[in-house]
């Protein structure tokens, strides 16, 4: 009877299944979360770019959408705005670049200040036509319109498809551009 167990216990045929069963739900962890981190990276990086590419589009606006130096621009800015950072177009019917921008999370502002000097100069350039002894008042004129586009929307994991909603990450980006009334 000794013989029988004392032979089982030296036998090491089942040995690396154990070991297997042991560590693969470690290996499963970190194989998922390289792929949640690299997705949430790469979320957030294509809607950093989705934001700076408004910017720009909103920095290329007529100047007459920008009558002031602080709050919304005028005009159709913020909606074709918003609409270029979503879509990547001003197509409504194309694709978002990224889900959940319909998310009751998402939030999208424009903003517009005006700046009369950095780092000691002028900001004058190109609005040396638009001269005026107030900057920091209700007009633009004098000043350097600068734009701001702001967005914040909800992640969606992509393990939301085994039943995963996230845990409350938000991707947020700010991006500025000077208004240039192209």
């Amino acid at each position: 009877m000794m013989r029988p167990l004392l032979s089982f216990l030296r036998d090491t045929r089942g040995a690396a299944a154990a070991e297997m069963a042991l560590i693969m739900p470690l290996l499963l962890l970190i194989m998922f979360g390289s792929v949640e981190l690299g997705n949430y990276f790469m979320d957030e990086h294509r809607l950093v770019q989705s934001v700076r590419d408004g910017a720009r589009f909103a920095a290329r606006q007529n100047f007459t959408n920008y009558p002031a130096c602080s709050g919304s621009p005028g005009g159709t800015v913020v909606a074709d705005t918003r609409m270029m950072t979503q879509k990547g177009t001003l197509d409504a019917t194309a694709d978002d670049l990224l889900p959940k921008w319909a998310d009751p999370g998402t939030t999208f502002s424009v903003d517009v200040r005006c700046e009369s000097s950095v780092n000691g100069s002028d900001m004058l350039g190109i609005y040396r036509s638009r001269l005026s002894t107030n900057c920091n008042g209700g007009t633009a004129n004098g000043c350097a319109q600068v734009v701001t586009v702001t967005a914040s929307l909800p992640y969606q994991p992509i393990l939301s498809a085994f039943g995963f909603t996230g845990i409350g990450l938000h991707l947020n980006a700010t991006s500025e551009a000077a208004v240039t009334g192209i």
